[in-house]
């Protein structure tokens, strides 16, 4: 991510800017994963009022030695509500949902950031983050 040799500042120096419009479109489409660790899944069995083992039962699988939350056979995450396009576990939400769209994949560069942006209604639009604000987000999660 330098803009130079040797120079270590991010193409996104300046900020970028974002405001989730609600649409949805990030909790639906293509099969994917929504990776999960202990504290996320106990904070998310909380929320939905059950033991931490009913709800791995129910909500997580294993994908090798890592887990992610499942998800319905057309990809959609199994906490998003399609009559509200909202997510029934928004304020226990993981930290893969949480730092979109300030991820390492969509800030590689500035035509990935631009692909974000299309397929993001939020993503280049609303609120100017500032790079200390980005860098946080994209240190919490690696995807």
């Amino acid at each position: 991510m330098s803009t130079a040799a040797g120079d270590k500042t991010p193409w996104y120096q300046d900020g970028l800017r974002f405001k989730c419009t609600g649409c949805g479109d990030c909790c639906t489409g293509a099969p994917g994963y929504v990776w999960v660790n202990k504290a996320e899944i106990a904070a998310l069995a909380a929320e939905v009022e059950l033991s931490v083992a009913d709800f791995e039962r129910k909500y997580v699988r294993k994908i090798g030695i890592r887990k992610s939350l499942v998800e319905y056979a057309d990809g959609d995450c199994v906490f998003f509500d399609p009559e509200s396009r909202g997510c029934r576990v928004y304020a226990a939400r993981p930290r893969q949902c949480r730092t979109w769209p300030f991820w390492d994949s969509n800030l590689k560069s500035p035509e990935a950031w631009q692909a974000t942006c299309e397929e993001c209604p939020g993503a280049g639009r609303g609120k100017l983050y500032q790079l200390d604000a980005i860098e946080t987000a994209r240190k919490t999660f690696h995807v």
